[in-house]
């Protein structure tokens, strides 16, 4: 590693040009042939997807994408000459739009169910010949377009939509530019130097850069989800400024110490460096992790965030060293570099906050360990209540075509309106036919069933559709028990005797499966992360005590922040202050990517702390002294890094877009609770009660393990630090 990060000092133009030719290169290609996002995926096996698959191959017109034009009159009615005149013209031109296989009207002889009671709403249904996945971007655009244009003074007209949520989504614009404000702050508070600065800020955003626009040409490879890029900001620019903080903040160390810049740089690349390396890949890993559970969806979020991680490292061991070529001295502040003229090197760690900290936590362990405890504990109670699910457009962004549609259907014909259920039935007998008579019969007494509408179908027709309206919201959480309730007491009875099948379909359905899927995997993920968390710990730091702990860290982490995200938007304790919609589920995919997440910025902290304290234990053999002088010298930094990724995350909520607001508060508030309860209380404290412990493995284990070294014992660099600048040979090499 340190003759690696010579040649990149030395050979900075080089790295410098190399990076800008990578950046301009795949933007450039973006930029010409464009990107395929596409929010589809796969769930074999479940119900819903044998309902789609049946319409699918049965009737291929309707296995489309369904979804609604709503209009509201504020007086009159809508059955008034001038807005049935000017509806009707809008319905025409939609219906002979490209990706339109049918428009359902209310001015027919069939549609009068389409018109509110109090007859000031009404809506057609828009059938698309794909589903909104597959469906040109420019096509669902056209019909939103032709929609907005329909609205006239006393008529509201908006449409909604799977289709049309996934054509209209924009991704909060001004949110990485807020984060990066918010860090330039913090990096100057921390460093009191503009170059200091600069330096975390410059290779971040060189690699989200070349991480965004990458993923936009993956996209045409692969399934990739219109959140991808902006997760892939709100890690990139979480773990690109923090690792590059690390390194920069053991060079501005190595320079305080008297080293020479070039060596300063080697230094801190082959500490430093060497742990970025270490937790970036812990981050690839775990992200990848999320492929264990073969769900499509998943696959290009896990791929794409990933690659915006390694990207980070890749700029971190590269790009950094040769910025700290052409900044020499300058990454100090004027202050730093006249004391370091006036009074020599020193140890910059043996006094200040965290010198004082970490002597106090030596002194008090037990009691701030069960404090920590008791705190964490308090805060992962609402876990067990966590309900997964889609928050439907009742919290999309106030003034969007998808919340108005939304919420004009909602309040003229019943919040179950914006999510109905599809009964998809196999009918092959006159005795089913009876029994498909009886089940739609049924269906209208059942408890939080609005409405039953059979679709029309030709006589002898083996496959026929029923639609269920229900009473709640499709994020509701009675309309999950619906779901339920039709499939395990309602349905079967009505089937046993007959060869009809009945399978329960539609959006909320799926949905409703995805979240059970996730749900059933959850378990299987977690094992896979904490094990492999486990074992590289395990191998790096030649203990069985500190995996241990970090695993039980880990568990307690995610807990905690879960429960504040169930707090927050499934009780709606904050919520609707900040516009982000009504009490609903925590989103279905979010738990497994956040455990990704959070395992990886865990194992961040984590590795920086240990391994610090490790190289003390192997200096001096003291347990003691090793905990707290790792905490000493890395609490600042950690901390430093900690704030700036609360900053970046929680500048993704101002964007209004709950289920980024979701992935912001949650990663916020587990960063907040790593960095503050357990790397600062929690960890120490354990070390401390741990004793010589910490560092225990079995001989025969230890024979076994391969040797993985984070970081490198310095003992050329620390017997030379009071004589001031060593020569490139003393360096040790890897």
């Amino acid at each position: 590693m340190a003759s690696f990060a010579r040649w990149c000092y030395r050979h900075r133009v080089v790295v410098l040009v190399a990076w800008l030719v990578v950046l301009g290169t795949v933007i450039g290609v973006d930029r010409s042939v464009g990107n395929a996002y596409s929010n589809s995926f796969t769930l074999p096996g479940t119900e819903s997807t044998k309902a789609l698959n049946l319409l699918s191959a049965a009737l291929p017109k309707q296995s489309g994408d369904s979804d609604s034009i709503v209009w509201h009159v504020s007086n009159g009615s809508v059955n008034d000459a001038a807005v049935r005149t000017r509806i009707t013209a809008l319905l025409q031109l939609v219906a002979k739009s490209p990706s339109i296989a049918a428009v359902s009207s209310p001015y027919t002889p069939t549609g009068a169910v389409q018109i509110s009671r109090d007859g000031k709403t009404a809506y057609a249904t828009v059938n698309f010949t794909k589903l909104a996945a597959a469906l040109p971007r420019k096509d669902v655009e056209h019909i939103v377009a032709l929609t907005k244009a329909a609205g006239t003074s006393g008529l509201e007209v908006a449409i909604g939509g799977q289709a049309i949520e996934q054509a209209t989504y924009t991704p909060p614009s001004n949110s990485e530019a807020i984060g990066l404000i918010a860090a330039a702050i913090i990096l100057l508070i921390a460093f009191g130097s503009l170059m200091g600065m600069a330096l975390p800020l410059i290779t971040a955003v060189v690699a989200l850069g070349t991480a965004i626009f990458s993923i936009g040409l993956f996209s045409h490879l692969a399934s990739v989800a219109t959140l991808a890029p902006t997760l892939a900001a709100l890690i990139g620019l979480g773990v690109g400024i923090d690792y590059s903080l690390f390194i920069v903040t053991r060079h501005r160390d190595g320079l305080k110490a008297g080293l020479s810049p070039e060596e300063a740089a080697v230094r801190a690349l082959n500490t430093a460096g060497r742990a970025v390396l270490f937790a970036g890949g812990t981050v690839c890993i775990a992200l990848l992790g999320l492929l264990v559970l073969r769900l499509s969806f998943l696959n290009g979020l896990s791929i794409s965030s990933a690659a915006t991680v390694l990207l980070a490292m890749a700029t971190a061991v590269t790009l950094l060293p040769a910025m700290f070529g052409f900044m020499g001295m300058r990454v100090l502040s004027r202050r730093e570099r006249r004391h370091l003229a006036d009074h020599g090197a020193r140890d910059v760690h043996k006094t200040g906050f965290w010198a004082r900290w970490s002597r106090f936590v030596a002194r008090r362990p037990l009691a701030l360990m069960l404090c920590a405890v008791a705190l964490m504990g308090v805060l992962a109670i609402p876990f067990f209540s966590l309900r997964q699910g889609l928050s439907d457009a009742g919290n999309d962004v106030a003034g969007t075509t998808t919340r108005k549609a939304y919420d004009m259907l909602a309040a003229g014909f019943g919040p179950g309106f914006n999510g109905p259920l599809m009964l998809v039935a196999q009918t092959g007998s006159s005795a089913d036919q009876a029994a498909l008579l009886r089940l739609e019969h049924d269906l209208g007494a059942q408890p939080g069933v609005a409405a039953v509408v059979p679709f029309p179908s030709r006589p002898g027709a083996r496959l026929a559709i029923v639609e269920v309206f229900p009473t709640t919201a499709p994020q509701d959480a009675k309309t999950s028990q619906l779901i339920t309730h039709l499939r395990h007491d309602v349905i079967p009875p009505l089937e046993h005797g007959t060869t009809m099948r009945v399978y329960v379909g539609g959006p909320t359905a799926i949905f409703g499966d995805f979240a059970t899927i996730i749900a059933g995997k959850l378990p299987l993920f977690i094992a896979v992360i904490i094990g492999l968390g486990f074992l590289l710990l395990l191998v790096a730091f030649r203990s069985l005590v500190v995996p241990a702990t970090a695993a039980a860290m880990n568990l307690l982490a995610a807990g905690a922040s879960f429960g504040v995200l169930v707090v927050f938007f499934q009780w709606g304790w904050g919520a609707k202050l900040l516009g982000l919609g009504k009490p609903g589920p925590v989103e279905a995919f979010l738990p497994v990517m956040m455990l990704a997440i959070l395992f990886g910025l865990s194992m961040d902290y984590q590795v920086f702390l240990v391994s610090r304290m490790h190289e003390e234990w192997v200096h001096t053999g003291d347990n003691e002294h090793a905990v707290t002088v790792g905490q000493a010298t890395t609490g600042r930094v950690i901390s430093a890094a900690a704030a700036i990724m609360i900053c970046v995350f929680l500048a993704f909520v101002l964007g209004g877009q709950r289920i980024i607001a979701e992935f912001g508060i949650g990663l916020a508030s587990a960063v907040f609770l790593d960095a503050v309860v357990i790397r600062t209380v929690l960890v120490p404290s354990l070390m401390h009660l741990f004793g010589w412990r910490n560092w225990w493995l079995p001989k025969a284990l230890d024979r076994r393990l391969p040797h993985l070294s984070v970081e490198p014992v310095e003992d050329a660099v620390v017997d030379h630090l009071a004589a001031g600048p060593i020569e490139a040979a003393e360096v040790p090499q890897v």
